[in-house]
């Protein structure tokens, strides 16, 4: 499996990590929160899942306004 494993660079604060998080977290609380007795049955359920989630169109909910991030990453934003 690790000659599978690609690593791919995601900005530290990107949005696209955030999402990553979010999916892996609902993956884990959603399916494999588990005991399954073998590799195939995971796999399995991974793509029934994976299918579910997809049909359902399931998107994220962001919640951060810009007026939130202009307070918390003030040192970003450039001072006007």
């Amino acid at each position: 499996m690790a000659e599978r494993l690609k690593i791919h660079y995601t900005p530290e604060h990107g949005n696209r990590l955030d999402i990553a998080e979010i999916e892996l977290s609902a993956l884990g609380g959603q399916c494999l929160n588990r005991w399954m007795p073998d590799l195939a049955t995971v796999r399995h359920q991974m793509r029934a899942w994976e299918q579910h989630r997809n049909n359902r169109e399931v998107t994220v909910d962001w919640q951060f306004t810009t007026r939130d991030a202009r307070i918390k990453l003030k040192t970003l934003y450039p001072k006007i």
